[in-house]
């Protein structure tokens, strides 16, 4: 079992050093409640709704950022979860990234499914599951708009993912994402989901926060309001295998059905 920490927040995104002072605060708070990893919203480090500052704050996956974060992982002695954008072959994405408890890059995931304005500033990933190992828990990675497709996280699934962590920037008028969404794709997958929102007013948008994790079997293990806060959850792996034994949609599936008319 992990127990993880969930930031909402900051309230309001401001300089890189300012959002990762907030990275920091919430890693050491997560870390004082007994947590071994704590998770951040999309684009965490820098802003998300921040226009052609974007480009200006895109750096490589080892870049200043990283080099920052790592620093809190070891002072916290917690895993850390951040959203920045990458800039890697001259081409800028929406990325998140894990840093161990030790400073070391555990998993960089770059957004496959880009949303509205994203299309602007960002080139698309091509790695559909990026995955990386917590305490015995297989972890995978999807971001924001990613998981309102449902074929992203049955990858994850047939893939072996038990938690699946989504950092976000959700904002109204769509809340009913973090409300229906969510709790279905956990469903319909057989596992955990984490969602992990912005909140507060960026640029003319109004983050609608709502953070959650999701039980296989759509418990609600937590839920976030509309304001900052640091929310604690707990994931059990075995909780994955039991309700897979009840809720049998994965094994039920009637693969060469799909194979056969995927190419109509």
């Amino acid at each position: 079992m992990i127990t993880v920490g969930m930031f909402q927040g900051p309230q309001e995104s401001g300089t890189v050093a300012e959002n990762l002072a907030a990275i920091a605060a919430a890693a050491q708070q997560a870390a004082a409640a007994g947590c071994q990893i704590v998770v951040t919203p999309e684009m965490s480090a820098t802003g998300y709704n921040i226009g052609t500052e974007i480009a200006q704050r895109a750096e490589p996956a080892d870049g200043p950022i990283f080099q920052a974060v790592s620093t809190i992982a070891r002072d916290a002695g917690i895993a850390v979860v951040y959203g920045y954008p990458e800039s890697a072959e001259g081409k800028p994405y929406n990325s998140v990234q894990v840093v161990g408890r030790d400073g070391e890059a555990l998993a960089n995931y770059r957004k496959t499914h880009l949303y509205g304005f994203d299309r602007d500033y960002f080139t698309a990933g091509s790695q559909w599951v990026t995955q990386f190992e917590l305490d015995g828990v297989t972890c995978g990675l999807l971001i924001c708009y990613d998981i309102e497709f449902p074929e992203n996280a049955r990858a994850h699934a047939d893939a072996g993912t038990q938690w699946l962590v989504v950092p976000t920037g959700l904002m109204e008028p769509w809340s009913f994402v973090a409300t229906h969404i969510v709790p279905a794709r956990a469903y319909e997958s057989q596992m955990f989901v984490s969602y992990v929102n912005r909140t507060g007013f960026e640029n003319g948008l109004e983050y609608c926060g709502l953070s959650c994790t999701i039980a296989p079997d759509t418990t609600e293990l937590s839920r976030g309001g509309r304001t900052e806060e640091l929310l604690i959850t707990h994931i059990d792996p075995a909780a994955v295998a039991v309700s897979r034994g009840v809720n049998t949609h994965l094994s039920d599936r009637r693969r060469d059905l799909y194979q056969e008319n995927q190419t109509r």
